[in-house]
């Protein structure tokens, strides 16, 4: 078909910058077989003294318009033995290449002094993007770490294009911004937000897969403010509205007095809050809660400390997280993922956006997340980074993650 989207990746993991660009470049092009159209670019940290060689050496090999990528501290992409796999710790690039047909592609680079305030009308974010939103564009969205207005950024796109699938991540592999790169084109940036817009014949579907699995019932807060949680109604057999409010703490001691001696030890250091975030659906699954820090308690007032805003009448669930608890929420994810989409709707290629506290160190062997992804999506490219946070959709709307997987899956109307 004339119209079919073509989606190649190569992972290099060569120690020389030349000979792994050379290898990307010749594996990607031989693959895709069609003009490029689209090229999406990771580097590890290990080639961190080498970020501003990348671009020149790259467009001497490779002629594109539009190009976006970053730094992390791992990369992952498809091996020459086309499995996927997952570079922490070393050298490692990886190239994905796009033929997109009957698709728009739409670049952008966002500096941090012209994002607008959030009082501003969605026209003032749609003429930042310069993607109208009847085009119904979808989002891949790299930002420095130490952008202070990231979820500012994240709520305005969403105003601007309401439905518009938003995922991506902030870079990795430093701790300072000398050692984070984001690249727009073939140039090198050190802060701000580089992307691309999609509209078309181009399908992007999400999985987040925030590694926690719940425990105890859902509770509903009766009194809050700003982040601190004063009082929590518990679910009757006849839904909320009972009068049987008390404080979160009393709660939670009750909750983890039920718990096995294992979760109890576990929920000493990976214990979670997730919110619900449709408001409006009745019976909540997992998947449904915004996971957020716990952080802190108020032995006096029995209150906690969320790392989120909440406000009475809002649903939350505890949840505990741990590399078992990890891999179960990404299967259960991957399940769902199949029961919900057509038989007959292939994934053409997929992205990978994990948290740096996944990976080897969470499971103590190499290439889980990406491996398993593969088990049940097959014959798809699989290509991304680790992040220091993570870029995806839950209920409708784009967050922030931590300690998260985000796939992004591109089929074909």
């Amino acid at each position: 078909m004339s119209n079919q989207i073509r989606w190649a990746n190569a992972l290099s993991t060569r120690p020389s910058l030349e000979a792994a660009i050379e290898e990307v470049v010749e594996r990607t092009e031989q693959s895709l077989q069609a003009s490029a159209d689209l090229g999406l670019l990771f580097i590890s940290s290990a080639f961190a003294s080498e970020y501003t060689r990348l671009m020149p050496l790259l467009q001497e090999r490779l002629s594109i318009k539009a190009l976006i990528g970053c730094s992390g501290s791992g990369v992952v992409g498809m091996s020459r033995y086309g499995e996927a796999q997952e570079v922490e710790g070393q050298p490692g690039l990886s190239l994905t290449l796009l033929h997109l047909p009957e698709v728009k592609v739409q670049t952008f680079n966002l500096l941090p002094e012209n994002l607008p305030d959030l009082d501003s009308s969605p026209d003032t974010w749609v003429n930042l993007i310069g993607v109208s939103p009847e085009t119904r564009p979808q989002f891949i969205i790299f930002s420095d770490p130490f952008l202070s207005g990231i979820n500012d950024l994240l709520e305005g796109l969403d105003y601007a294009y309401p439905g518009a699938i938003k995922l991506g991540g902030l870079a990795s592999g430093g701790n300072i911004r000398g050692n984070i790169a984001l690249f727009c084109n073939y140039e090198i940036h050190r802060e701000g937000t580089v992307g691309v817009a999609l509209s078309g014949n181009i399908i992007l579907e999400t999985i987040v897969a925030q590694g926690c699995r719940p425990i105890g019932e859902t509770y509903r807060v009766t009194q809050g403010e700003r982040n601190i949680v004063l009082e929590l109604e518990e679910q009757s057999s006849n839904g909320f509205g009972n009068d049987n409010s008390r404080p979160p703490l009393e709660v939670l001691r009750d909750l983890l007095q039920g718990l096995s001696d294992t979760d109890r030890l576990l929920a000493q250091n990976s214990l979670f809050v997730g919110v619900a975030r449709d408001e409006f659906k009745q019976e909540l699954q997992h998947g449904d809660f915004l996971i957020r820090n716990l952080l802190g308690v108020d032995p006096k007032a029995g209150a906690i400390a969320i790392g989120d805003r909440v406000r009475p009448g809002q649903r939350i669930k505890f949840h505990l997280r741990d590399a078992e608890a990890s891999a179960d929420d990404l299967e259960m994810m991957l399940k769902r993922y199949l029961q919900q989409t057509p038989a007959d709707a292939d994934a053409i290629g997929a992205l990978m956006f994990s948290c740096v506290g996944r990976g080897e160190g969470l499971y103590g062997r190499p290439n889980f997340d990406s491996q398993m992804f593969r088990r049940y999506i097959k014959n798809a490219p699989l290509s991304g980074f680790f992040c220091n946070g993570e870029i995806g959709p839950v209920g409708g709307s784009t967050f922030l993650h931590g300690y998260t997987s985000v796939f992004g899956i591109c089929r074909q109307p």
